[in-house]
């Protein structure tokens, strides 16, 4: 499609994307900073907060490249809509939930609208703008998204304090009782007319469960469900191997460059997650900080983000992604090492602060980079199925840090209740989680070499959400049979993305 970005479709067009994003992004940032409070009104322990993080990531991990599928075959504008407002129902069920139980499956389902609307959102930007239009209107998207973003926890910690816990959910209804109308008026539909063929449920549905079994091994400590969430993982990997249609096309991951660099986005977003879920309730728990204090105490990471992924992108395509790669994670590591003198009267200027602006200055210098190198590695008609694999990487990663790291660094179903006991946990567990950082820089400086087509998309530019890297959208047909999955294809013409859906 032709449409401009000037012209009013095209304003009410960004609009109805930045707010259907915005409500699945401000979500994932502001839950952690209600979570004492959800505990204490609900009586919920510590398990049962982990679930409240985790139950939203495992069906948002388990079906986002099942999302954008969708969309390219039915209609971009019907699945996002239709995600948009499955999402605001399940807010409203978040918010009036009685008790953790229906909190947690409310999650869940709020994690299959954001399945539905996250990848469509960047989709309708790029199959409703003229070719010429399109960088600046992802340029804007993300732009918007970002400082969303960067609100987010401020606003959280706002809405905890004040109206109560229950408001960061329920906002989300006025949300969508204005993004839907303005959709269905003003948003053309799209789809991709090379979509042809069965979804693959099924590995959607085993991937999503093996992810759910493995992580309530960890949060519980049931050795069978382990077990089975492992068995239900080989299972998965065998059908999609097997499959024409798959969700993940295993056959990725012959280029060695697209493996080693999503086996570092596992490694830093696992370091991330486990970081930020246990950061705001230290602040809180041992700090005394209240919600809105934590929620603003977290903003430098995310400010950062906003203000320097274009140059840190501009740097990355000047000497490659190695570097980057490689000092990125150390720098976060020593940031979350710096958070070891944050106690019972940590000063937010000499303790605080500096421990995030280290790592906000790691997480800059490596997220541009990761998502070039992701998006280089592998042919370009497959740039978007890349990018949704390495989007659910990170996030499978996530909840499984914030499964595990309470269980390795001892704390018990209470430990958030009890300052000193937390404070000692949290102690163990940010030089856990330096470590998998550590990790992470010794294989990029190991396996990432720079690809041949290597340069930062729009989407990266201007970026700032910590739980996953920003998604890119197809930008070319599906290569033919025979050639090598790894091997840089022909590019289209500079700035001319296709009309492909989001990964």
């Amino acid at each position: 499609m032709d449409i401009r970005l000037a012209s009013v479709t095209g304003r009410w067009i960004v609009l109805t994307t930045v707010l259907g994003s915005s409500m699945a992004l401000l979500d994932s940032t502001v839950v952690n900073v209600a979570l004492p409070h959800i505990g204490e009104d609900l009586d919920a322990d510590l398990a049962e907060l982990q679930w409240t993080v985790n139950a939203y990531m495992v069906t948002l991990a388990g079906l986002i490249l099942l999302g954008g599928a969708l969309g390219d075959r039915y209609g971009r504008r019907r699945v996002f809509v239709v995600g948009v407002l499955w999402f605001a129902v399940a807010s409203l069920a978040c918010g009036l939930a009685p008790n953790a139980h229906v909190l947690i499956a409310a999650r869940a389902l709020q994690g299959i609208g954001g399945a539905l609307l996250t990848p469509g959102s960047l989709a309708l930007i790029q199959a409703s703008f003229h070719r010429d239009d399109r960088a600046r209107a992802v340029g804007l998207w993300s732009g918007f998204g970002g400082v969303g973003a960067a609100a987010g926890p401020f606003l959280g910690g706002w809405l905890v304090d004040g109206p109560g816990w229950r408001w960061i959910f329920l906002l989300n209804v006025p949300l969508a009782a204005l993004c839907v109308p303005v959709a269905l008026r003003h948003v053309p539909e799209s789809r991709d007319p090379a979509a042809h063929g069965r979804f693959d449920v099924l590995g959607a549905v085993l991937g999503a469960l093996s992810l759910a079994l493995v992580t309530y091994a960890l949060i519980d400590g049931s050795w069978w469900s382990g077990v089975v969430g492992v068995l239900t993982g080989a299972a998965f990997i065998r059908l999609e191997r097997r499959r024409k249609n798959a969700m993940l096309p295993v056959s990725i991951f012959r280029s060695r460059l697209f493996t080693a660099v999503n086996l570092v986005t596992v490694c830093v977003y696992a370091g991330f997650s486990g970081f930020f879920f246990l950061t705001a309730l230290q602040l809180q728990v041992v700090s005394g900080y209240s919600a809105l204090a934590a929620g603003t105490a977290l903003l430098p990471t995310t400010v950062l983000m906003l203000l320097l992924s274009a140059r840190s992108g501009q740097l990355g395509e000047r000497i490659g992604p190695r570097i980057p790669l490689t000092v990125g994670p150390l720098l976060s590591a020593a940031g979350m090492l710096l958070m070891l003198r944050v106690g019972a009267d940590a000063s937010y200027p000499a303790d605080v602060l500096p421990a995030l602006l280290v790592l906000g200055l790691g997480m800059v210098t490596l997220v541009a980079p990761l998502t070039a190198t992701v998006l280089a590695s592998v042919d370009t008609a497959r740039a978007g199925i890349a990018s949704g694999v390495n989007n659910a990487a990170a996030r499978a990663a996530g909840l499984l840090a914030v499964a595990a790291l309470p269980m390795l660094a001892g704390m018990g179903p209470e430990a958030y209740r009890m300052p000193d006991r937390f404070a000692a946990a949290f102690a163990r567990a940010m030089p856990l989680c330096a470590l998998i950082l550590v990790v992470g820089a010794v294989l990029a400086w190991a396996m990432v070499r720079r690809p041949a087509d290597w340069h930062c998309p729009a989407t990266c530019k201007v970026h700032c959400g910590v739980g996953a890297p920003p998604l890119e959208p197809r930008r070319g047909r599906e290569p033919r049979r025979g050639r090598e999955p790894g091997r840089p294809g022909t590019p289209e013409a500079p700035g001319e993305p296709s009309d492909g859906p989001s990964g």
